[in-house]
């Protein structure tokens, strides 16, 4: 549980790294890959919590290396859904705050 969330915390230090590199060159580019990074990690994280109210059971308990699969398969889904064009539309809205300057980094 520890280890999970000091990978969150890395994950939204190198975001908000990646952020300010980006507003700094002014590489609209770059700012939209970073919003979709965001997009990524925050799926991630809803999907895990989702997961977390699936309740356990069945005859064979799952082992260490079960969970370790389902954590990095929830990483990668979230990595492809804000891949796409649209994804759930979260980089979008994000990176319209960004350039119409609503929102500062």
């Amino acid at each position: 549980m520890e280890i999970n969330s000091l990978n969150i915390y890395d994950k939204s230090l190198h975001f908000q790294e990646k952020a300010e590199e980006a507003k700094e060159s002014k590489d609209k580019e770059a700012l939209k890959e970073v919003c979709k990074e965001f997009e990524s990690i925050f799926l991630s994280m809803v999907l895990k919590e989702m997961k977390k109210t699936v309740p356990h059971g069945g005859l064979i308990p799952k082992s260490t290396a079960v969970e370790i699969f389902e954590e990095m398969y929830i990483d990668e889904i979230s990595k492809e859904v804000s891949k796409k064009d649209q994804g759930f539309g979260i980089a979008k809205m994000l990176y319209e705050q960004f350039t119409k300057g609503y929102v500062s980094i």
